[in-house]
């Protein structure tokens, strides 16, 4: 079992670009997109074994090396803040972390005159180290929903959240005012998986870097 690859995967989005990707470096991982509620899959031909996990969770298991390797958003590590090895951008899952308030509130808004606000968000510590940087007193309230909601009932001014087309905040009559983060999907490694079972992890992470620098040359 020592020489067996074990990495962490969201479903979703994340866990079919991963799939796509590993294909092109030979690794064959298609198993994982088959409609099954299997938790773990095994290729044993490639020494290689893949748990589907929440995503909140991979930064967890690859931490106490339950897993060598995973997949996440660089919003949950931001979040987190575990002792990992982050050594790739994998350039997908492209989204940003914002600031978002009513519509009607930001016609005469200014961040500039921010003081003391009250934010809802599935991310208080970044959240509370984002507006303490900028010297502005934040009561956070932590939600697990549909963050879009606080300021539509009177629970905060603002919220913190990801967005991608920015749709939804649209259709809620929010927008968004500030930027703290551009969001995309992040290798991470266990340290001492790393000095274990270095040269095959140093060999995946090549791969997948060539393979990301032939993707930018490509999109240039």
């Amino acid at each position: 079992m020592n020489d067996i690859i074990t990495i962490a995967i969201p479903k979703g989005r994340i866990l079919e670009e991963s799939v796509s990707l590993f294909s092109r470096i030979g690794i064959d991982c298609r198993e994982l997109l088959e409609d099954s509620r299997k938790l773990i899959f095994e290729n044993s031909e490639q020494k290689m074994r893949y748990m589907i996990v929440r995503a909140t969770d991979v930064p967890t298991y690859v931490e106490y090396g339950c897993a060598d390797m995973g997949i996440v958003g660089r919003d949950t590590l931001m979040e987190q803040e575990r002792d990992l090895y982050e050594p790739l951008d994998l350039k997908f899952g492209y989204c940003r972390m914002i600031v978002a308030e009513p519509a009607n509130l930001a016609g005469n808004d200014d961040p500039c005159l921010w003081s003391h606000i009250r934010v809802a968000t599935k991310y208080p510590r970044v959240t509370e180290k984002w507006f303490a940087s900028r010297g502005i007193q934040v009561e956070v309230i932590k939600l697990y929903g549909s963050i879009e909601l606080a300021p539509l009932v009177g629970l905060s001014e603002r919220i913190v959240d990801l967005v991608s087309t920015g749709e939804t905040l649209k259709q809620n009559g929010l927008v968004e005012v500030e930027t703290i983060s551009e969001i995309t999907a992040r290798l991470v490694v266990n340290r001492a998986s790393l000095k274990i079972k270095q040269k095959k992890i140093t060999e995946i992470i090549h791969d997948l870097e060539n393979i990301l620098q032939d993707n930018q040359k490509i999109n240039r």
